[in-house]
């Protein structure tokens, strides 16, 4: 009889319900989904759902437990099963639904969801996740908060300024307009001070954040916001992947002579990461000559401002990672932990 080398527990994570699926792989290379079962998203769900797999799985070889990080209904699963020392992964959606393509089965619901997670944990290398920083998960909310509450008092602004610019106005609409947006500004303050006092909290952190801040352009904002949206680079391991995590990388579509699309950015990541950066790049550009440099040579080759921004965004990115990384302030000289992707940031051209 064929021994199991690896063994999933592939978890389609509801509101209320969690559907999992037991597979093994075997020396033989042979994958089988032994068993699909469904628990309820509670603490009670959670026991009987260990008690289930100890009852199914081989005491050889240790279970992988493999959900989507899809919405907040893993979260709690997580956390309980890393409290059971059990051992976690927490996968993208993209690349599970790249995987779910090469599956022979073309049925879409819970249970094939759960039996893709469950082969996909057993044929790929994947990382294990462990509990973000408190610290970081309290700074990935506040950041969060921030932005919804600046985009909601842009919105109030917006709303205002039409209906005093309409030809017949309401008085009580924009006298409640403006007491929205004077409660909105408060609480943005009240947020920014509760990130500040987060940060001075942890001294090493804090020394690691002030010394990023010396990269022009960047402040305590977008670095905070940097390294709780990548809980501090914890399962980054180069500057290659931290780009496609944030959805910078360059997409090329091209083959022989006749087809040559025009490359642009995935866009197929964390969008927070992206959006923190943007006026950010705007000052970089203006201070600091390295920036400037590399966006006048992405423009010069044609007249797309944006892409020598994007270009710019990348490159500050990587350096805001570096610097982290090396625990060192900026200057101009600074080399990246591995070879800069120049090449990539041309591809832009």
């Amino acid at each position: 009889m064929e021994t199991s080398i690896k063994q999933t527990a592939g978890i389609d994570c509801g509101m209320q319900e969690l559907v999992v699926s037991f597979g093994s792989l075997f020396s033989n290379a042979n994958f089988i989904c032994k068993s699909t079962k469904a628990f309820a998203n509670t603490t009670k769900g959670f026991k009987q759902l260990l008690q289930w797999i100890a009852e199914i799985s081989s005491k050889e070889t240790t279970v992988l437990y493999i959900m989507e990080a899809t919405g907040v209904y893993h979260e709690k699963l997580a956390y309980y099963l890393i409290s059971n020392d059990c051992r976690v992964s927490i996968v993208l959606p993209n690349k599970v639904n790249a995987f779910a393509k090469t599956c022979t089965s073309k049925k879409q619901d819970d249970n094939q969801a759960s039996k893709v997670l469950a082969e996909f944990g057993c044929v790929k290398q994947l990382d294990e996740w462990q509990p973000p920083h408190p610290l970081f998960v309290n700074l990935k909310q506040l950041t969060r908060e921030k932005r919804q509450l600046q985009q909601e008092l842009t919105l109030i602004k917006n709303q205002l300024h039409a209906e005093q610019t309409k030809a017949i106005t309401s008085a009580s609409s924009i006298k409640r307009m403006k007491a929205r947006a004077k409660l909105i500004e408060k609480q943005v303050i009240e947020v920014e001070k509760e990130i500040i006092n987060l940060v001075n909290q942890d001294a090493s952190i804090k020394e690691k954040i002030d010394k990023v801040c010396t990269l022009p352009g960047v402040g305590l904002q977008t670095v905070v916001t940097v390294i709780a949206e990548t809980n501090g680079f914890n399962l980054i391991r180069n500057s290659r992947q931290l780009v496609s995590y944030a959805g910078l990388d360059i997409i090329q579509k091209q083959s022989g002579t006749s087809v040559r699309g025009r490359s642009h950015i995935s866009k197929r990541g964390n969008p927070h990461l992206r959006q923190c950066l943007y006026f950010p790049s705007f000052t970089a550009v203006k201070y600091n000559m390295p920036m400037q440099n590399l966006y006048h040579r992405i423009t010069e080759r044609q007249a797309i401002k944006m892409k020598g921004y994007v270009a710019v965004q990348r490159k500050m990115l990587m350096l805001i990672y570096t610097l982290w990384k090396k625990n060192e302030g900026y200057n101009t000289s600074i080399k990246f932990l591995e070879q800069p992707v120049e090449a990539a940031l041309t591809e832009l051209d």
